[in-house]
């Protein structure tokens, strides 16, 4: 008796285990990448890329870069480094104009987006992390795709298995 139940109890978490390991649980669950520095002063490569062949998705990974379209469900994003100002703390720039260096993802159904700025269109309530200056408040994929289909703002993308799973906003004050 003892054996049949736990054939069974096997037989069900093998089935959950079927049933979640489809698309939706893949921008879920990705492996931990090693974080670039928030305000590195130089672009970050992708030796293995070829951008000979159009605009396609990045490896694996996280970038530092801004998303500077959406169309679709489809987020075509660059590279940005952080450039010291002379005057002031400095900004982020992306490349100089007719650089070849996007990319360009589907954006998971289920992408964590943690903005720095509250989900809201007016981005009137700071949301971010005194400890590491990135966003810490978790928005609907629909709040990401409105804000940053508009105005590029500074984040840590996360590509796994070519889908955007994870943006998170760069706080600049």
């Amino acid at each position: 008796m003892k054996t049949c139940l736990r054939g069974i109890l096997a037989a069900g978490v093998a089935a959950a285990v079927v049933l979640t390991s489809g698309g939706a649980a893949d921008a879920a669950a990705y492996p931990k990448y090693e974080t670039p520095k928030i305000f590195g002063t130089t672009f970050q490569a992708d030796p293995k890329h070829d951008f000979t062949k159009g605009i396609h998705s990045r490896r694996n990974g996280i970038l530092r870069g801004w998303i500077t379209h959406v169309r679709g469900g489809t987020a075509e994003y660059v590279p940005i480094r952080w450039k010291k100002g002379k005057h002031t703390q400095g900004n982020f720039v992306g490349p100089r104009e007719g650089h070849v260096g996007a990319y360009a993802s589907p954006i998971a159904k289920n992408v964590v987006f943690l903005s720095a700025y509250g989900c809201k269109a007016t981005m009137s309530n700071l949301t971010v992390s005194r400890k590491t200056g990135l966003g810490a408040k978790k928005c609907p994929r629909a709040a990401l795709i409105k804000r940053h289909g508009t105005n590029a703002h500074p984040s840590l993308i996360t590509v796994y298995k070519g889908r955007i799973v994870k943006v998170q906003e760069i706080y600049i004050p």
